[in-house]
Protein backbone atom coordinates (compact mmCIF):
# COMPACT_ATOMS: atom_id res chain seq x y z
CA UNK A 1 0.00 0.00 0.00
CA UNK A 2 1.36 3.32 -0.83
CA UNK A 3 3.23 5.42 1.94
CA UNK A 4 0.31 8.42 2.51
CA UNK A 5 1.40 11.77 0.30
CA UNK A 6 3.37 14.30 2.56
CA UNK A 7 0.92 17.55 3.09
CA UNK A 8 2.36 20.95 1.18
CA UNK A 9 1.50 24.18 0.97
CA UNK A 10 0.31 23.46 -2.93
CA UNK A 11 -1.21 20.31 -2.06
CA UNK A 12 -4.08 20.44 0.79
CA UNK A 13 -5.54 17.73 2.06
CA UNK A 14 -7.95 16.14 -0.55
CA UNK A 15 -11.03 15.76 1.76
CA UNK A 16 -11.53 17.99 4.88
CA UNK A 17 -15.02 18.06 6.67
CA UNK A 18 -16.16 20.11 9.65
CA UNK A 19 -18.88 18.96 12.17
CA UNK A 20 -21.54 18.46 9.71
CA UNK A 21 -25.06 18.22 10.57
CA UNK A 22 -27.70 17.03 8.09
CA UNK A 23 -31.58 16.39 8.87
CA UNK A 24 -34.59 15.23 6.81
CA UNK A 25 -38.04 16.72 7.36
CA UNK A 26 -40.59 13.87 7.57
CA UNK A 27 -43.18 16.48 7.37
CA UNK A 28 -46.82 16.25 8.67
CA UNK A 29 -45.78 17.25 12.17
CA UNK A 30 -43.01 14.86 12.48
CA UNK A 31 -39.65 15.15 14.21
CA UNK A 32 -37.09 15.60 11.57
CA UNK A 33 -34.84 12.57 11.15
CA UNK A 34 -31.18 13.79 12.43
CA UNK A 35 -28.76 11.63 9.90
CA UNK A 36 -25.48 13.34 10.50
CA UNK A 37 -24.30 14.50 14.11
CA UNK A 38 -21.60 16.22 13.59
CA UNK A 39 -19.31 14.70 11.07
CA UNK A 40 -15.22 15.82 11.51
CA UNK A 41 -12.72 14.23 8.25
CA UNK A 42 -9.44 15.21 7.53
CA UNK A 43 -8.21 12.58 4.62
CA UNK A 44 -4.81 13.15 3.03
CA UNK A 45 -3.61 12.96 -0.49
CA UNK A 46 -3.11 9.75 -2.92
CA UNK A 47 -4.85 6.97 0.11
CA UNK A 48 -7.74 5.14 0.55
CA UNK A 49 -9.90 6.01 2.98
CA UNK A 50 -12.65 3.73 3.94
CA UNK A 51 -16.31 5.05 5.76
CA UNK A 52 -17.59 1.92 6.89
CA UNK A 53 -21.54 1.84 9.17
CA UNK A 54 -24.39 -0.17 9.70
CA UNK A 55 -27.38 0.56 7.22
CA UNK A 56 -29.12 4.30 7.93
CA UNK A 57 -25.41 5.74 9.86
CA UNK A 58 -25.84 8.28 7.37
CA UNK A 59 -22.89 7.16 5.15
CA UNK A 60 -24.45 7.37 1.70
CA UNK A 61 -25.95 11.01 2.94
CA UNK A 62 -21.78 11.66 3.81
CA UNK A 63 -20.59 11.09 0.13
CA UNK A 64 -23.17 13.25 -1.15
CA UNK A 65 -22.81 16.15 0.67
CA UNK A 66 -19.13 15.74 -0.21
CA UNK A 67 -19.50 15.23 -3.95
CA UNK A 68 -21.67 18.51 -3.58
CA UNK A 69 -24.93 16.27 -4.35
CA UNK A 70 -26.68 17.45 -0.71
CA UNK A 71 -26.28 20.66 0.78
CA UNK A 72 -25.60 20.04 4.75
CA UNK A 73 -27.52 22.04 7.12
CA UNK A 74 -24.35 23.37 8.93
CA UNK A 75 -20.70 23.00 8.91
CA UNK A 76 -18.09 22.91 6.19
CA UNK A 77 -16.30 20.49 3.48
CA UNK A 78 -13.27 20.68 1.20
CA UNK A 79 -12.54 18.80 -1.57
CA UNK A 80 -9.26 19.29 -2.75
CA UNK A 81 -9.29 22.98 -0.85
CA UNK A 82 -12.31 23.92 -2.87
CA UNK A 83 -14.51 24.57 -0.33
CA UNK A 84 -18.13 22.62 -1.39
CA UNK A 85 -20.30 25.77 -0.93
CA UNK A 86 -18.48 29.13 -2.29
CA UNK A 87 -16.38 27.04 -4.99
CA UNK A 88 -18.75 24.12 -5.69
CA UNK A 89 -17.93 24.06 -9.42
CA UNK A 90 -14.04 23.72 -8.61
CA UNK A 91 -14.64 20.97 -6.59
CA UNK A 92 -16.58 19.39 -8.72
CA UNK A 93 -14.14 19.32 -11.23
CA UNK A 94 -11.62 18.20 -8.46
CA UNK A 95 -14.08 14.74 -7.71
CA UNK A 96 -15.25 11.98 -9.43
CA UNK A 97 -18.49 9.61 -7.92
CA UNK A 98 -19.20 5.89 -8.37
CA UNK A 99 -22.19 4.66 -7.62
CA UNK A 100 -23.36 1.01 -6.07
CA UNK A 101 -24.28 -0.01 -9.59
CA UNK A 102 -22.71 0.57 -13.07
CA UNK A 103 -23.74 3.26 -14.92
CA UNK A 104 -22.75 2.70 -18.19
CA UNK A 105 -24.98 2.44 -21.35
CA UNK A 106 -25.41 -1.19 -22.71
CA UNK A 107 -26.25 -0.73 -26.18
CA UNK A 108 -23.03 0.99 -26.84
CA UNK A 109 -19.33 -0.45 -26.86
CA UNK A 110 -16.96 -0.18 -23.89
CA UNK A 111 -14.59 2.57 -26.11
CA UNK A 112 -17.79 4.17 -27.35
CA UNK A 113 -19.11 4.77 -23.12
CA UNK A 114 -15.58 6.16 -22.76
CA UNK A 115 -15.60 8.64 -25.71
CA UNK A 116 -18.59 9.56 -25.10
CA UNK A 117 -17.91 10.39 -21.29
CA UNK A 118 -14.68 12.44 -22.59
CA UNK A 119 -16.36 14.52 -24.99
CA UNK A 120 -19.31 15.51 -22.71
CA UNK A 121 -16.33 16.45 -20.07
CA UNK A 122 -15.16 18.82 -22.91
CA UNK A 123 -12.12 16.49 -25.17
CA UNK A 124 -12.17 17.44 -28.59
CA UNK A 125 -12.87 14.26 -30.60
CA UNK A 126 -8.90 13.02 -31.25
CA UNK A 127 -8.29 13.70 -27.25
CA UNK A 128 -11.55 11.86 -26.13
CA UNK A 129 -10.25 8.50 -28.36
CA UNK A 130 -7.26 8.65 -27.21
CA UNK A 131 -8.29 9.02 -23.61
CA UNK A 132 -10.92 6.46 -23.87
CA UNK A 133 -7.55 3.86 -25.60
CA UNK A 134 -5.50 4.91 -22.16
CA UNK A 135 -8.46 3.88 -19.99
CA UNK A 136 -8.99 1.00 -21.86
CA UNK A 137 -5.96 0.05 -21.44
CA UNK A 138 -5.45 0.71 -17.91
CA UNK A 139 -8.21 -0.94 -17.07
CA UNK A 140 -7.38 -4.53 -18.82
CA UNK A 141 -10.36 -3.70 -21.21
CA UNK A 142 -8.55 -3.18 -24.71
CA UNK A 143 -9.39 -6.50 -25.91
CA UNK A 144 -12.83 -5.71 -25.06
CA UNK A 145 -13.20 -2.15 -26.13
CA UNK A 146 -15.20 -2.75 -29.27
CA UNK A 147 -17.82 -5.24 -27.84
CA UNK A 148 -21.23 -4.14 -26.83
CA UNK A 149 -21.20 -3.50 -22.52
CA UNK A 150 -24.35 -5.46 -22.74
CA UNK A 151 -21.68 -8.25 -23.39
CA UNK A 152 -19.60 -7.70 -20.03
CA UNK A 153 -19.50 -9.36 -17.06
CA UNK A 154 -20.13 -7.50 -13.56
CA UNK A 155 -16.38 -7.02 -12.89
CA UNK A 156 -15.66 -5.68 -16.62
CA UNK A 157 -18.73 -3.25 -16.21
CA UNK A 158 -17.74 -1.94 -12.71
CA UNK A 159 -14.34 -1.47 -14.41
CA UNK A 160 -15.90 0.79 -17.23
CA UNK A 161 -17.78 2.49 -14.95
CA UNK A 162 -15.23 3.46 -12.46
CA UNK A 163 -12.39 4.33 -15.96
CA UNK A 164 -15.97 6.45 -17.14
CA UNK A 165 -15.20 8.14 -13.80
CA UNK A 166 -11.56 9.12 -14.72
CA UNK A 167 -11.74 10.70 -17.80
CA UNK A 168 -11.40 14.07 -16.31
CA UNK A 169 -8.56 12.83 -13.87
CA UNK A 170 -10.13 13.92 -11.00
CA UNK A 171 -8.54 14.33 -7.49
CA UNK A 172 -10.60 12.16 -5.28
CA UNK A 173 -12.74 9.83 -6.50
CA UNK A 174 -16.02 8.64 -4.22
CA UNK A 175 -16.37 4.92 -4.55
CA UNK A 176 -19.79 3.75 -2.96
CA UNK A 177 -19.67 0.31 -2.29
CA UNK A 178 -18.50 -0.57 -5.96
CA UNK A 179 -17.86 -4.50 -5.41
CA UNK A 180 -21.58 -4.82 -4.39
CA UNK A 181 -22.53 -8.62 -5.82
CA UNK A 182 -19.04 -9.16 -7.44
CA UNK A 183 -17.85 -12.58 -7.20
CA UNK A 184 -14.15 -12.75 -5.37
CA UNK A 185 -12.15 -12.72 -8.68
CA UNK A 186 -13.85 -9.66 -9.81
CA UNK A 187 -13.65 -8.30 -6.49
CA UNK A 188 -9.52 -8.78 -6.48
CA UNK A 189 -9.46 -7.24 -9.58
CA UNK A 190 -10.85 -3.76 -8.47
CA UNK A 191 -9.01 -4.01 -5.19
CA UNK A 192 -5.83 -4.10 -7.78
CA UNK A 193 -7.52 -0.90 -9.76
CA UNK A 194 -8.05 0.96 -6.71
CA UNK A 195 -4.21 0.55 -5.36
CA UNK A 196 -3.25 1.38 -8.94
CA UNK A 197 -4.86 4.64 -8.47
CA UNK A 198 -3.32 5.46 -5.13
CA UNK A 199 -0.58 4.72 -6.67
CA UNK A 200 -1.17 7.16 -9.22
CA UNK A 201 -1.93 10.24 -6.88
CA UNK A 202 -5.61 9.52 -6.68
CA UNK A 203 -7.51 9.69 -3.68
CA UNK A 204 -10.12 7.06 -3.00
CA UNK A 205 -12.85 8.03 -0.25
CA UNK A 206 -14.61 4.42 -0.02
CA UNK A 207 -17.97 3.43 1.50
CA UNK A 208 -18.19 -0.77 1.83
CA UNK A 209 -20.26 -3.40 3.42
CA UNK A 210 -17.14 -5.91 3.41
CA UNK A 211 -15.13 -5.46 6.05
CA UNK A 212 -12.36 -7.25 4.44
CA UNK A 213 -12.13 -4.65 1.62
CA UNK A 214 -11.51 -1.87 4.33
CA UNK A 215 -9.03 -3.94 5.79
CA UNK A 216 -6.83 -4.89 2.48
CA UNK A 217 -7.70 -1.68 1.05
CA UNK A 218 -7.97 1.51 3.72
CA UNK A 219 -5.12 3.41 4.88
CA UNK A 220 -7.57 4.75 7.37
CA UNK A 221 -10.76 4.03 8.70
CA UNK A 222 -13.70 5.60 10.26
CA UNK A 223 -16.63 3.85 11.56
CA UNK A 224 -19.84 5.76 11.29
CA UNK A 225 -22.96 4.99 13.86
CA UNK A 226 -26.20 7.23 14.43
CA UNK A 227 -24.82 9.76 12.14
CA UNK A 228 -21.37 10.20 14.48
CA UNK A 229 -17.79 8.72 13.87
CA UNK A 230 -17.09 6.68 16.63
CA UNK A 231 -13.25 5.77 15.71
CA UNK A 232 -11.26 6.91 13.07
CA UNK A 233 -7.49 5.30 12.50
CA UNK A 234 -5.41 2.75 10.82
CA UNK A 235 -7.10 -1.05 10.67
CA UNK A 236 -4.17 -1.69 12.70
CA UNK A 237 -4.92 0.86 15.66
CA UNK A 238 -8.91 -0.12 15.67
CA UNK A 239 -8.62 -3.64 16.00
CA UNK A 240 -5.94 -2.91 18.74
CA UNK A 241 -8.11 -0.89 20.66
CA UNK A 242 -11.22 -3.25 20.40
CA UNK A 243 -8.77 -6.47 21.24
CA UNK A 244 -5.60 -8.39 20.24
CA UNK A 245 -7.29 -11.29 19.67
CA UNK A 246 -10.85 -13.10 20.24
CA UNK A 247 -12.13 -16.44 22.17
CA UNK A 248 -15.02 -17.40 20.00
CA UNK A 249 -17.23 -19.50 22.56
CA UNK A 250 -20.11 -21.77 21.64
CA UNK A 251 -21.95 -22.51 24.56
CA UNK A 252 -23.88 -25.62 25.72
CA UNK A 253 -27.17 -23.58 25.44
CA UNK A 254 -29.67 -20.59 25.12
CA UNK A 255 -29.24 -19.63 29.29
CA UNK A 256 -25.41 -19.48 29.00
CA UNK A 257 -25.42 -17.45 25.94
CA UNK A 258 -27.52 -15.09 27.14
CA UNK A 259 -26.01 -15.06 30.41
CA UNK A 260 -22.54 -14.25 28.79
CA UNK A 261 -24.21 -11.93 25.81
CA UNK A 262 -23.17 -8.71 27.18
CA UNK A 263 -19.35 -9.51 27.54
CA UNK A 264 -18.79 -10.28 23.89
CA UNK A 265 -17.91 -8.09 21.05
CA UNK A 266 -19.53 -10.90 18.46
CA UNK A 267 -22.60 -12.63 18.86
CA UNK A 268 -24.21 -15.28 16.91
CA UNK A 269 -26.90 -16.51 18.75
CA UNK A 270 -28.37 -19.09 15.66
CA UNK A 271 -24.91 -20.82 16.59
CA UNK A 272 -24.85 -20.19 20.21
CA UNK A 273 -21.36 -18.37 20.00
CA UNK A 274 -19.83 -15.28 21.62
CA UNK A 275 -16.58 -13.84 20.48
CA UNK A 276 -14.89 -12.34 24.06
CA UNK A 277 -11.66 -10.01 23.79
CA UNK A 278 -8.49 -11.31 24.96
CA UNK A 279 -4.62 -10.60 24.67
CA UNK A 280 -3.75 -14.27 23.21
CA UNK A 281 -2.34 -15.86 26.04
CA UNK A 282 -2.46 -19.26 27.08
CA UNK A 283 -2.63 -17.62 30.44
CA UNK A 284 -5.36 -14.48 29.86
CA UNK A 285 -7.10 -17.62 27.77
CA UNK A 286 -7.41 -20.02 30.47
CA UNK A 287 -8.54 -17.26 33.52
CA UNK A 288 -11.18 -16.15 31.02
CA UNK A 289 -12.15 -19.54 30.54
CA UNK A 290 -12.35 -20.34 34.43
CA UNK A 291 -14.11 -16.56 34.76
CA UNK A 292 -16.75 -17.48 32.48
CA UNK A 293 -17.92 -20.60 32.68
CA UNK A 294 -16.06 -21.28 36.33
CA UNK A 295 -17.87 -25.27 36.88
CA UNK A 296 -16.68 -26.18 32.92
CA UNK A 297 -20.37 -27.13 31.97
CA UNK A 298 -21.54 -24.37 30.00
CA UNK A 299 -18.59 -23.48 27.67
CA UNK A 300 -18.63 -26.82 24.85
CA UNK A 301 -15.85 -25.44 22.20
CA UNK A 302 -13.77 -22.62 22.28
CA UNK A 303 -11.47 -21.13 19.29
CA UNK A 304 -9.15 -18.54 19.03
CA UNK A 305 -8.71 -15.95 16.70
CA UNK A 306 -6.86 -12.59 15.38
CA UNK A 307 -9.15 -9.49 16.15
CA UNK A 308 -10.77 -8.05 12.74
CA UNK A 309 -12.55 -5.37 11.61
CA UNK A 310 -15.81 -6.92 11.88
CA UNK A 311 -14.90 -7.24 15.73
CA UNK A 312 -13.94 -3.35 15.91
CA UNK A 313 -17.53 -2.68 13.46
CA UNK A 314 -19.32 -4.78 16.11
CA UNK A 315 -17.85 -3.51 19.63
CA UNK A 316 -18.75 -0.01 18.04
CA UNK A 317 -21.66 0.02 16.86
CA UNK A 318 -23.19 -2.83 19.18
CA UNK A 319 -26.81 -2.77 20.05
CA UNK A 320 -29.07 -5.19 22.59
CA UNK A 321 -27.95 -8.99 20.78
CA UNK A 322 -30.79 -10.72 19.66
CA UNK A 323 -32.16 -13.56 21.85
CA UNK A 324 -31.41 -16.87 20.94
CA UNK A 325 -34.04 -19.15 19.82
CA UNK A 326 -35.11 -22.55 21.31
CA UNK A 327 -34.38 -25.12 19.35
CA UNK A 328 -36.93 -26.82 16.97
CA UNK A 329 -37.83 -30.21 18.42
CA UNK A 330 -38.80 -32.14 15.41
Amino acid sequence: MPAPTPLTPERPPAIEASSLHKSYDQGKGRDPVQVLRGIDLHVPPATVFALLGPNGAGKTTVVRILATLTEPDSGSARIAGHDIRTERRAARRALSLTGQFAAVDEKQTGAENLRMMARLAGLSRPAARARAAELLDRFGLTDAGDRLVATYSGGMRRRVDLAAGLVGDPEVIFLDEPTTGLDPRSRRQMWEVVRELTAQGTTVFLTTQYLEEADELADRVAVLHEGRVVADGTAAALKSRVAGHRVDLTLTDAAAYTRLAARATHHSPETLTLGIPTDGTARHVRALLDELDPHGTEVATFTLRGASLDDVFLALTHTTPTTPKAPAHV
